[in-house]
């Protein structure tokens, strides 16, 4: 499988011309991934974007060609880096992995630890309306590593499966369950007790099971 790395710096978003980390260009030599991510990669909102929890974001490439079909007019943008992510590669999508996967990638070792929740900057990147809703709806959201072991990565480097220690916990599960209007307080609960799922997703599933058991 063919590894495509992406990174990028800070640029003016049309129309309001807000700073934003989405565009990407293409990697061509090796380059260290720390904790932070690749380095000479940058996020405009860290509030949402980056940070040890975030620190490499992966789209699938077929998710591309099924929004291209939706969005015919956008077509020449939807290609990989296009979503402002930094790692592509051929044959996995959110249906095949799973939370708390770890993955050799080059010389570095990464976990992942949620999807990614679509930023509205996507509609401006694309030029069209509705695409960042669009992926909402349908799950096409990606997903985000942890580094748990840095090293140095690079274009056609090593991507391989390691470990996966829950297996029930797809990403594409995990995002169905989450949008759905009433989920069981019980699925909620054995998600958020997936290991490596972040924080801040366990407190929103705690928090939505409370709910839904003291609103029964």
């Amino acid at each position: 499988m063919e590894v495509a790395l992406f990174l990028g710096g800070i640029r003016p978003l049309p129309p309001e011309n807000r700073p934003t980390g989405i565009f990407k260009r293409a990697v061509e030599q090796p380059v260290w991934l720390g904790r932070e991510g690749l380095a000479g990669d940058a996020q405009a909102d860290r509030r949402v974007h980056g940070g040890p929890e975030k620190a490499l974001h992966q789209y699938p490439i077929t998710n591309y060609a099924a929004l291209a079909r939706v969005f015919p007019d956008a077509a020449a943008t939807l290609v990989p880096g296009g979503m402002g992510e930094n790692l592509s590669v051929p044959g996995w999508d959110e249906g095949n992995i799973c939370v708390g996967d770890v993955f050799r990638l080059g010389d570095a070792r990464i976990q992942v630890s949620q999807p990614r929740a679509p930023c509205w900057k996507i509609d401006g990147r694309h030029g069209v309306a509705g695409m960042t809703r669009h992926i909402d709806g349908h799950g096409l959201t990606g997903w985000y590593f942890r580094v748990i072991e840095e090293g140095e990565v690079a274009p056609g480097c090593e991507f391989a499966l390691l470990d996966r220690p829950a297996p029930e916990a797809s990403i594409a599960r995990l995002w169905q369950v989450w949008r759905t209007h009433r989920p069981t307080p019980d699925e909620l609960d054995r998600l958020l007790q997936t290991p490596g799922l972040t924080e801040s997703w366990q407190g929103k599933l705690r928090q939505r099971m409370e709910w839904l058991r003291a609103n029964a």
